[in-house]
């Protein structure tokens, strides 16, 4: 027993032994093969004598030896040579690089790009080979680039897509010609331009889809539109209607509206988008209570309180806060006070909805303006930019100041895009102001054709352009043709004259006209020149003369049962043959609307007197005075207007007014044909006109219910006034004595407003309350709807 445990011991440690030595020979054997993996690896260097270029045709050995940054005997590792064939490729100019090392030698060999021989555009229709040969980069007789004619075919892509073609394809091809040369041609299909289908908001409360619709920029299709106009969807106008949308709402005391979202989903057939605005709206608040304090020693904060238009009870709006603040920092300027700046400190009281607004004088850092650059006008001159700035060079910087000259730059209509920004000067206290833009097609032909029940069927021809000779100068020719009537004009106006905000327009006119209801025509002709210049922050005044010669012809009586009838007043102002009319007159004009302080509500006031007499034959003054007060309601869908207009022309020095110089309804009152009311020959048929005319109008403009996008609206109206008045006893062609006294007239109507292509029409369906035997009622008009 003990012998055989023994020599159990002994192979079982004989096994161990075996067992160690194959782990030893392992290990070390695992270890040389590690040593030799992770052994420190040196780059091959390649040293070279000579250098051979193959395949270059155009481009020198100097040329392909720089790009590839190889000199002869050069010592060269792997990664060097990577670097020379990245640099080669990097050219530009070599469809293949191959670089091969043969002992001494390195072989380059390239084949080079071809040449354009011409680029061509297949398949473009609304878009011309001009506009897109202006968009690429590829140029015929350079060499071809496959980076750049793919940059070009993505550039033309998104020219489509900017006019709303989004479904748009370009394909570059490539023709091979003989010589190394390629024909360029990019295969545009345009598809169909793709529509807002529908345009929703998401979270409004306040005010209803159809408003906010009115606002923005972007507009929804319907079903007219798809047979007249299509709006077009654009994906960079959507940032723009965010801040049109918080603009909105802020000018209507919503501080806490957030635009979180605008998305646009694409049809599957990429010809329709879904556009949705995602709306916080907030609570709406108003101004609480307003003061002025003062923190710079001597200055009276009362004084600059005055200025301050801000009323408490009235819906927030920053508008109201930034011309109030311009206002008082006006006045610091004036009283030789720089660097004096307005804070606006606001505490917000959300128990009440109120914000209690404190304006701060304090003492602003000294910091002036170092220059103003301008860039990227190449048509606009520069000085037609800067007079927008109310500041120069030398000046106490304002920031509000730019914010606000950048506004006026935009308001200009002459740039698609302007950024104003202000960056360090040459000194801690100097400011250099940037202003750049964009410019934009300013001028316009345009053809059209007009219907109007008085006027009947017109054709119309105008050239305008808003920045002439890129001066700012507003051009203006027109010519326009009716049944009965011709005018043409022209006008210039310079709109700082002096280089001051003084408003100087020059004009002349020719209007010949065949009255519908009157048996004679008229012609006038004549020249005219104002100057107008604001007076205050929301009013203007103009001046103005005017030399005209007026003509009544062609008057010879009417046919009444086999009998010429004339009419005694019309015979004996139609021998006044060519009278000339010398005139110097004004117009005051107040507008609250502007600026939008009151967005929902505004009031306009105008006062006109013109004096004739400084030579010619008329002799006479003439007043006008309109009134205007207007207001939206029910969350501003529905627009309530009350209008007031009247006229008085007074004879001087025993001169008798003529017909051309004279009111006549025209269509101040409604229901009523143009000549319709007012002193009449019964035997003729002649209207005469007055010398007083007077009419008051209530309108309201409501939606119909019907989708937004068609542009359809409805109105109500009353229409209240007369036309009256001539100097001395008149009679008719019985020697019968003719109504001129004032007899009110009537009429009330419905309405149907149209936002058409060819301009904003108005249908009126109107009803004559009251009216005189012998006047002219017209139950249905059409007219082109004008703003007052």
């Amino acid at each position: 027993m003990h012998n055989t445990a023994g020599a159990a011991k002994r192979v079982a440690h004989g096994k161990a032994a075996v067992r160690k030595r194959i782990l030893t020979a392992l290990f070390l054997s695992t270890a040389t093969a590690s040593a030799a993996i992770f052994a420190p690896a040196f780059a091959q260097q390649y040293a070279f004598d000579q250098v051979v270029i193959e395949g270059n045709q155009r481009v020198d050995n100097a040329t392909i030896l720089g790009f590839a940054g190889i000199r002869r005997g050069q010592a060269l590792s792997q990664g060097g040579l990577n670097d020379a064939y990245q640099g080669l490729v990097r050219s530009g100019l070599f469809q293949t690089v191959e670089i091969v090392p043969q002992g001494g030698q390195l072989v380059i060999r390239v084949q080079e790009y071809p040449i354009v021989n011409i680029i061509n555009f297949e398949g473009n229709k609304r878009l011309s080979d001009e506009d897109l040969a202006g968009i690429i980069q590829s140029q015929a007789r350079r060499v071809y680039s496959p980076s750049v004619a793919e940059a070009d075919a993505a550039a033309i892509g998104e020219a489509y897509r900017a006019r709303g073609r989004i479904a748009a394809t370009v394909t570059p091809k490539l023709i091979r010609r003989s010589e190394g040369r390629v024909d360029l041609a990019f295969e545009i299909t345009e598809g169909r331009v793709t529509e807002i289908e529908r345009l929703s908001f998401i979270g409004n409360r306040a005010f209803s889809d159809r408003r906010l619709r009115q606002v923005l920029e972007t507009k929804q299709a319907g079903l007219l539109r798809t047979l007249i106009q299509r709006d077009t969807f654009v994906a960079e106008r959507l940032e723009l209607d965010k801040q049109l949308l918080r603009d909105f709402y802020l000018a209507r005391g919503y501080v806490d509206i957030q635009v979180t979202d605008a998305s646009a989903e694409v049809a599957r057939e990429r010809d329709a988008v879904f556009v949705s605005f995602a709306i916080r709206e907030g609570r709406q608040y108003r101004f609480g209570g307003v003061t002025t304090v003062s923190e710079i020693e001597g200055l009276d904060a009362a004084e600059f309180g005055a200025l301050s238009r801000v009323r408490s009870g009235v819906p927030y709006s920053p508008v109201v806060v930034e011309n109030t603040i311009a206002r008082m920092e006006n006045l610091a300027l004036r009283k030789g006070l720089t660097f004096v700046r307005v804070d606006p400190r606001i505490t917000r009281n959300d128990r009440t909805g109120t914000l209690d607004l404190e304006f701060a004088l304090v003492r602003g850092e000294r910091v002036f303006v170092e220059r103003i650059d301008i860039e990227g006008n190449t048509t606009t001159l520069d000085q037609v930019i800067r007079r927008q700035f109310r500041s120069a060079e030398g000046d106490p910087f304002n920031p509000r100041e730019v914010r606000q000259s950048a506004e006026r730059i935009r308001a200009l209509g002459f740039f698609s895009d302007a950024q104003v920004n202000a960056r360090p000067g040459s000194a801690s206290d100097q400011v250099i102001v940037d202003v750049n833009v964009e410019e934009q097609p300013t001028g316009s032909l345009s053809f059209g054709a007009s219907y109007g029940v008085e006027s009947g069927i017109g054709v119309n021809i105008g050239f305008s352009e808003s920045n002439f000779l890129g001066r700012g100068q507003a051009l203006s020719v027109a010519v326009s043709t009716g049944t009965d009537s011709t005018s043409s004009s022209i006008s210039i106006t310079e709109p700082a004259f002096l280089g001051r905000d003084l408003s100087l327009s020059l004009g002349a006119f020719y209007n010949v006209t065949s009255q519908k209801n009157a048996i004679y025509d008229t012609a006038n002709v004549g020249t005219r020149v104002a100057l107008s210049f604001p007076v205050g922050d929301v009013s203007r005044l103009e001046l103005r003369y005017g030399l005209s010669k007026n003509t009544i012809k062609g008057y010879e009586g009417k046919d009444v049962g086999g009998t010429i009838e004339v009419n005694p007043t019309l015979e004996a102002e139609s021998a006044r043959d060519g009278e000339f009319t010398s005139a110097v007159g004004y117009t005051y004009s107040y507008d609250t609307r502007i600026g939008g302080l009151s967005p929902d509500r505004g009031v306009v006031f105008r006062f006109s007197q013109d004096f004739a007499g400084l030579g010619g034959d008329a002799k006479y003054i003439s007043n006008e005075v309109q009134a205007l007060a207007e207001r939206k309601i029910l969350n501003e869908d529905v627009t309530l207007r009350a209008i007031f207009e009247a006229g008085a022309i007074s004879p001087l020095g025993g001169y008798s007014t003529r017909v051309t110089e004279r009111y006549f309804g025209n269509s101040k009152i409604r229901g009523f044909e143009g000549n319709g009311i007012g002193p009449r020959d019964t035997v003729t048929d002649d209207a005469l006109g007055g010398n007083f005319y007077a009419v008051a109008r209530f309108e309201a403009d409501f939606p119909l219910g019907l989708p937004e996008e068609y542009g359809i609206s409805g109105g109500l109206f009353l229409d209240v006034g007369s036309v009256w008045g001539l100097k001395g006893d008149v009679f008719d062609a019985d020697n019968n004595p003719i109504d001129t006294g004032f007899n009110p007239r009537a009429a009330v109507g419905v309405s149907v407003l149209w936002d058409a292509p060819i301009g904003p029409l108005r249908f009126n369906f109107s009803k004559a309350l009251k009216k005189e035997e012998y006047d002219k009622d017209q139950p249905f008009d059409l007219t082109i709807s004008t703003r007052f």
